[in-house]
């Protein structure tokens, strides 16, 4: 059994809490929040748990595999880098880290110390974004014209006050907590960006952050698109993400729930016709044992855990990849100030 331990236990760190609890090769020893009503909480229904204030005292005290970091960006350096030094690994919720430098230093300790590594961009264990990159390595587009890369939800959609999200020094915004979901994926199934241009970093609501985000980016391979990203539109009901290629022989349209394939020639190697046609996330899910939020939920944590099991670093969601979905960030913020 893989001993693990959890750092922060808001929505997304309850949610781990459940699927790691449910695991059959985790034994969840430990959680710990610096809020003591929530600790009082969890003690009621968890009684075997031990619960901790101090993540420092945790790892003094508990003996472990790997810990799974859910607690805002600013932190996540502060906390990962003591357990890579006792050779824990390490599973971090996205954004990876709201600096150059902390993420470029916590990557070569984890390299150093040989410490599993995964960060949480879900949307790369959802099957349609899978399929999606799939079919665009095999070509079936052929040359590629453009893309665009989207993604919008009803976060702040008033003037108020807002959660540490909300805080650039906590958790940088629109940028960060939506816009970096659509460049990871944009980074993993069309290509990496190496530039930017025409970045408008918008507030509709909030005082402190961007509220949209809108760009031009060109990736590795040189083909251009097109970032858009609002986390205030009311029009949504949660976030939506979605992608689209085009290219001379067709377009690919894909979200959470479909795929959409437009080819103007049949391709036979994959069974598709001229015209359109749609595969479901129900024929192309990842098979699991527990399903909470969503089948990518869980699908992330089984492939952490397998990694650790192994001993072998994977090669989804590293912190290396991570980093460089850090540093286009960074590129759209140096863009838009000038």
């Amino acid at each position: 059994m893989i001993k693990i331990a959890i750092i922060g236990l808001g929505k997304m760190g309850l949610s781990h809490t459940a699927l790691l609890g449910a695991h059959p090769k985790v034994d969840l020893v430990a959680v710990c929040d610096t809020s003591s009503m929530v600790l009082n909480g969890f003690k009621r229904y968890n009684k075997s748990i031990k619960l901790y204030e101090d993540f420092n005292e945790m790892y003094a005290k508990e003996q472990l595999d790997a810990v799974l970091i859910a607690t805002p960006t600013k932190l996540h350096y502060l906390m990962a880098k003591p357990a890579i030094e006792k050779g824990v690994h390490v599973f971090c919720e996205k954004p990876f880290s709201l600096t150059l430098e902390q993420g470029e230093e916590l990557v070569a300790f984890c390299n150093e110390k040989k410490v599993i590594n995964q960060v949480g961009y879900h949307n790369h264990f959802i099957g349609t974004f899978r399929e999606m990159k799939r079919l665009l390595a095999a070509g079936i587009l052929g040359d590629q014209f453009h893309f665009t890369g989207e993604a919008y939800g009803p976060v702040v959609t008033k003037p108020k006050g807002g959660s540490w999200r909300a805080k650039p020094e906590e958790g940088g915004g629109c940028l960060f907590d939506y816009a970096s979901h659509v460049l990871n994926l944009i980074q993993e199934v069309i290509g990496k960006p190496t530039k930017v241009k025409g970045t408008l970093l918008k507030r509709f609501y909030s005082k402190e952050v961007e509220d949209g985000v809108f760009s031009s980016l060109i990736l590795d391979s040189g083909l251009s698109g097109t970032l858009s990203v609002n986390w205030s539109d009311e029009t949504y009901r949660k976030m939506s993400t979605s992608l689209m290629v085009i290219g001379d022989k067709g377009k690919i349209i894909c979200d959470a729930t479909e795929l959409k394939v437009y080819l103007k020639e049949e391709n036979k190697t994959e069974s598709l016709p001229k015209g359109w046609s749609i595969k479901y996330i129900t024929d192309l899910a990842l098979p699991i044992d527990f399903y909470l939020r969503g089948e990518e939920y869980s699908a992330q944590i089984d492939y952490f855990i397998d990694n650790v099991e192994k001993g072998k670093q994977g090669d989804i969601n590293t912190f290396e990849q991570a980093l460089y979905t850090d540093k286009v960030i960074e590129m759209l913020k140096t863009d838009s100030n000038e």
